[in-house]
């Protein structure tokens, strides 16, 4: 055979393999250094157990064979780097991705992948401002600070009977906003916010702050923040001798929690609601979710590693029923989503890219565990 013969078979063969094999790249963004590094690695793993098991299944895009591939950035919480990792992604031009984390990264970062055209599902963002900024790439799988807020105000005054309150934030995106949700409906319930202070999400020393709150005599603290500060903080309201209860957002409700805290919590004195839940049927494929997380990475759920398994397989799912990895070809499939079937349960998305009739539940601290009170629409 001549040379050239031979380099054309091999032009030939190599070209075949490169249509029938290609690698479309996912991105997920979460903090997975610093104070709350457990629930960026949670929902980390997440996608990684979601890709594993596309690739595992096999997967074809517009007749082509393809391997998914994901790149994980951290954004460490912080609103700067979480922008500068955006634009990263941007550069290299991601199929899509699925973050951030905090409603603090995820809001700069929005205005990046809308620029760039990059589809973004956020799995546990729940400031409203995320989805209302007009942003036809942004979506997300968990209620807002609306409904989270909200149903936590009403709760602590119409079940826990607190007449009085005092609110608490760490001065970030979503500690602001879940705080003024739940300050809001308090007041609509007929409690009264007796007092209002603030912190930071690297705080460690709470004293003059708690030292105020204790001389207003309060029924419940709310701590509009994340697990990692509200450890600390519940030690430090055991050792003041204040007996109120203690609620927070989806940021304290995790298992962590209840570590960092440790002997400082009493059965049903913390009250939390998770942005998102499951009941009744669905509770089948989470508890089998969950299983089969633990069995792989050796550590139990925190919070939204569900909700990040969901996002990716829905947006490969629209990719799939488009014919096209293109962001601009799937992203009008991924906004018309319609009781996508998640193991967080049903997805659609309405046309802020909100999903539409998102669960909350509410759990307390009983026994040293996370126990469910209620799922909530």
């Amino acid at each position: 055979m001549k040379l050239k013969t031979v380099a054309a078979a091999v032009l030939a063969i190599t070209s075949g393999l490169a249509f029938a094999q290609s690698v479309v790249t996912i991105a997920h963004v979460g903090p997975t250094s610093g104070a709350i590094a457990h629930l960026g690695k949670d929902n980390e793993n997440g996608a990684i157990m979601a890709v594993e098991e596309i690739n595992a299944a096999g997967l074809t895009i517009g007749g082509q064979k393809v391997t998914l591939k994901l790149m994980t950035e951290d954004d460490g919480a912080d609103p700067k780097q979480g922008t500068a990792v955006a634009q990263k992604l941007a550069d290299a031009k991601v199929a899509g991705v699925i973050g951030h984390l905090n409603s603090g990264t995820t809001i700069p970062a929005s205005k990046i992948y809308s620029d760039a055209g990059i589809p973004q599902i956020s799995p546990s963002a729940t400031n409203p401002k995320y989805t209302r900024q007009g942003f036809k790439t942004a979506f997300r799988v968990v209620a807002d600070d609306t409904q989270l807020g909200g149903t936590l105000g009403r709760y602590a005054v119409n079940t826990l009977k607190g007449k009085t309150v005092a609110v608490i934030d760490d001065r970030t995106a979503y500690g602001q906003g879940v705080a003024e949700e739940f300050s809001k409906a308090v007041t609509a319930a007929g409690g009264k916010v007796a007092a209002k202070e603030f912190t930071t999400d690297k705080a460690t020393d709470f004293n003059a702050i708690l030292t105020t709150i204790k001389g207003k005599k309060v029924d419940v603290v709310f701590f509009g923040g994340m697990d990692a500060v509200a450890g600390p903080m519940l030690r430090q309201m055991k050792s003041l001798g204040i007996n109120a209860k203690f609620m927070g957002g989806d940021g304290i409700c995790s298992t962590e929690l209840v570590k960092l805290a440790g002997d400082a919590i009493t059965d049903n004195q913390v009250y939390c609601a998770e942005a998102g839940g499951v009941e009744g049927k669905g509770k089948v494929g989470m508890d089998a979710f969950k299983s089969k997380f633990k069995a792989k990475f050796g550590t139990e759920v925190q919070v939204y590693a569900p909700y990040v398994y969901d996002s990716l397989k829905l947006m490969v799912a629209a990719m799939v029923k488009a014919g096209s990895s293109d962001p601009a070809k799937y992203l009008p499939v991924l906004a018309a989503t319609k009781d996508y079937p998640g193991v967080t349960g049903p997805i659609s998305f309405d046309e802020k890219g909100d999903i539409k009739g998102g669960a909350l539940t509410l759990k307390t601290v009983r026994g040293g565990k996370l126990e469910e009170i209620a799922v909530i629409r």
